[in-house]
């Protein structure tokens, strides 16, 4: 089977999380890895592993041993990948640096992912997953929500589980190795790529810290908010919970429609305004939802809401459910089925990304540690392989996706992220914008780098506009239902019938395999499933996580995907459809808790009241402020520490300001960061001098601050895509260079420069 790194070699000195996920990731993908583990083995042993070393050959290495050292500058020297994520200084220590490396092997492509740049003041820190969340302001306090990161300061941050920062950073290296590749097909020359983890948060946060000196419009009406009985969670005849999405007025109509009873829609609760504005109603409508939901199980609810009536909601299950339960989960591909040699069978994590013609695969289970040596040391003495130069090589090639075109269709946040990401890389992308579309969420942030049109595509000359625009581009992206797409005349096979090369991005909330397939969803629907937000709300109610986790995550993996297939267009592959989803996001960032096996404990911290894993790795409190301690070895090298309990640890930490434990822990060698406050994160020298804030005039709205691009890459380094204007403001300038009347078909209503006056955007500032 033709995979779209076939022919590859990797090297992975990956330890814990965010390495090992993205080679693996270049595994399933067709690259063959090679993975080298200091005597011992994993420093990690964990079940992870089942997922995060499949596919990979096995060598153990000491690089302190002069023997050893040399096979690895050999395995180095004929690689085009090698993935490392030790703190900066370390691999120059082992004499395998990007520098030296690069050098000995001008085609290679060197990817670091250290905890902070080597830039950052912070490069030396022990930077744990938890050390880099403080930093990056990812633990949050009660009350947050979708719409407001603050919360009460007055209450205690929660500590997530989840491996934000680990995952990200192995997300956007993915495209940015692929990137990368692409670039040196183009130019037959290597790079290093440098992702750390916490600028990778970055790509989360992105919108979040969004600042800009116009106003926020006053709504034209009232808006929806997670505190309405149309979103929110309800109790079913099993014991289950369900989350109920209504959060556009056709679903409130159709759910009413479908499931209450004549009365209750005369009292008001099909009506989108008064089941906004009334406080009396909502509470009716609470307590007919609560009574309603209690008489059938939830799955039965879920499968009813989303079947019958057209509207959303999804389970809210364990991740122990999603991988052992859910048939759906097996039928998408984001489960599979792996007989490890450690843990036997298993279901584990599958594949973020779906590719119609290079689709990804489980290439073999983990192998048993230093199993390949022989093979590996026999290949060394061979001659290395002769590597084709690039066809027409581009010598000075800044952008790698420069002359790259994409057209975006795609709403809200997930599908517009795609776009945004191509753009960074230097793609021409032009983002057609809907004539009734009000779910501009962030739209400074997510079509930033784009050109902005308005067309109406349910028109005739509506479609032949769009043809001219559609045609010869190398990507387009939509995220509409299934189905959806063709319906209009938008979908693949219209669209590939006259451009058989063209990479067809679609971005879903559940794939579109499985039984789930079909259904609309948002960033609380991918969550809900998969056992995100059962981990935040514990024993009790889930909870949806606050950040768009998944609408950023799927958008950033769509991108992967999309330059995975142009690479393997760009090496005379064909074009093909590139698929991502909320849900399949979700088991990628859950990677630790993705693997099921026969014994397993599901025992990771959970709920409102977490602070961490143990004493020795948690948030504490100290005088003034919040702070993050991750000591390993516990806190035996600080005499009035060592051996203290975790109670007396929380007093003794209270004593004295938080930024005076942080020095005294770090210098001991331990991790720790006091814990941020995002509204202070943009103005952070350091975030500035680096690129991770960038602040620009954008036309029609004045200054904006917002998150630059995460990731570096030497040669074709990312940039801030051009500050865009308001939805509709290049419609004249771009349908003139087509050669079309842009007077007429703006008179005659078939495209438009902006929305109406006075139009309220959802999500438009912040």
């Amino acid at each position: 089977m033709t995979r779209a790194l076939d022919g590859l070699r990797v090297v992975d000195f990956g330890q814990w999380l965010a390495g090992p996920l993205l080679s693996a990731w270049l595994a399933d993908a067709g690259a063959d890895v090679v993975r080298i583990d200091p005597p011992g083995g994993p420093r990690w042993d964990h079940p992870a592993n089942a997922m995060l070393q499949r596919g990979k050959r096995s060598i153990v290495l000491d690089l302190t041993d002069e023997t050893d050292h040399r096979v690895a500058e050999q395995l180095v020297d004929r690689a085009d990948i090698v993935v490392e994520n030790f703190r900066p200084g370390v691999m120059e220590r082992l004499g395998l640096g990007p520098e030296r490396s690069v050098r000995a092997n001008p085609r290679l492509l060197y990817c670091s992912l250290p905890g902070f740049a080597e830039d950052d003041p912070r490069a030396g820190v022990a930077a744990w997953e938890g050390v880099v969340s403080a930093a990056a302001g990812l633990y949050l306090y009660p009350g947050c929500s979708p719409m407001d990161y603050v919360g009460d300061r007055t209450g205690e941050p929660i500590f997530s589980a989840l491996p934000a920062a680990s995952s990200y950073a192995a997300i956007v290296a993915a495209h940015s190795v692929a990137a990368a590749l692409v670039a040196r097909e183009r130019t037959g020359r290597g790079q290093r790529i440098e992702v750390p983890l916490y600028d990778a948060c970055f790509e989360l946060i992105g919108s979040g810290v969004m600042r800009t000196d116009t106003p926020r419009p006053t709504a034209a009406g009232p808006r929806i908010s997670t505190s309405m009985p149309q979103l929110g969670h309800y109790r079913c005849a099993d014991g289950r919970w369900l989350e109920l999405c209504l959060f556009q007025d056709k679903h409130l109509r159709w759910f009413a429609d479908a499931f209450l009873p004549a009365e209750h829609i005369a009292d008001g609760m099909a009506d989108p305004v008064r089941m906004l504005t009334d406080p009396d109603l909502q509470e009716r409508a609470r307590a007919r939802y609560a009574e309603l939901f209690a008489t059938r199980p939830a799955r039965d609810w879920e499968i009813a809401i989303n079947e019958v009536s057209g509207a959303s909601a999804a389970l809210c299950q364990t991740s122990e459910d999603w991988l052992l339960e859910d048939s759906h989960a097996r039928e998408s591909g984001a489960v599979v089925e792996v007989e490890d040699p450690v843990l036997g069978t298993t279901a584990q994590a599958g594949h973020p990304i779906r590719m119609s013609a290079t689709p990804p695969t489980v290439s073999f289970p983990r192998r048993p540690l230093d199993a390949d040596r022989a093979a590996v040391l026999d290949e060394l003495t061979r001659p290395a392989p002769v590597t084709n130069g690039p066809r027409e090589p581009v010598e000075d090639l800044t952008e790698a996706l420069a002359g790259v075109r994409v057209l975006d269709v795609a709403q809200v946040l997930a599908g517009p992220t795609v776009g945004r990401v191509l753009a960074e890389y230097g793609a021409e992308v032009v983002k057609i914008h809907s004539f009734v579309d009000r779910q501009l969420g962030m739209h400074l942030y997510t079509n930033s780098g784009k050109r902005s049109i308005m067309l109406d595509l349910k028109t005739a000359d509506g479609l032949a506009v769009f043809d001219r625009l559609s045609s010869g581009v190398d990507v387009f992206v939509q995220n509409f239902t299934r189905g959806v797409t063709d319906r209009m005349g938008v979908g693949e096979q219209a669209l590939r019938a006259v451009n058989p090369g063209l990479v067809y991005v679609s971005i879903s909330a559940f794939g579109h395999e499985g039984y789930r397939g079909g259904w609309r969803g948002r960033e609380q629907l991918g969550q809900g499933p998969t056992g995100m937000q059962n981990r935040l709300g514990g024993d009790g109610e889930p909870l949806m996580a606050p950040y768009p986790y998944n609408d950023y995550g799927s958008g950033n993996l769509a991108a992967f995907g999309a330059l995975l297939a142009l690479y393997h267009r760009m090496r005379g592959g064909t074009g093909q459809h590139v698929q991502s989803s909320l849900t399949h996001s979700a088991t990628f960032l859950q990677v630790p808790f993705m693997v099921a096996a026969p014994g397993r404990v599901w025992d990771e911290p959970a709920g409102q009241a977490a602070k961490g894993w143990g004493p020795a790795d948690r948030l504490y409190a100290g005088s003034d402020r919040w702070f993050y301690v991750t000591a390993p070895d516990g806190f035996d090298t600080l005499g009035e520490l060592a051996g203290l309990d975790e109670d007396a640890l929380e007093k003794v930490f209270r004593s004295r300001p938080a930024e005076t434990w942080v020095d005294l822990l770090v210098d001991a060698g331990m991790g720790a960061h006091v814990l941020v406050d995002q509204a202070d994160l943009m103005d952070d020298p350091s975030t500035r001098a680096r690129g991770l804030a960038v602040e620009r005039d954008h036309p029609g709205f004045g200054r904006a601050v917002m998150a630059g691009p995460s990731r570096r890459l030497s040669r074709t380094p990312p940039r801030p895509g051009r500050p865009v204007g308001p939805p509709g403001s290049d419609t004249r300038a771009v349908l003139e260079e087509l050669g079309l009347d842009a007077a007429d078909l703006l008179a005659r209503d078939i495209a438009r420069e902006g929305l109406p006056e006075g139009t309220a955007f959802v999500g438009m500032f912040r």
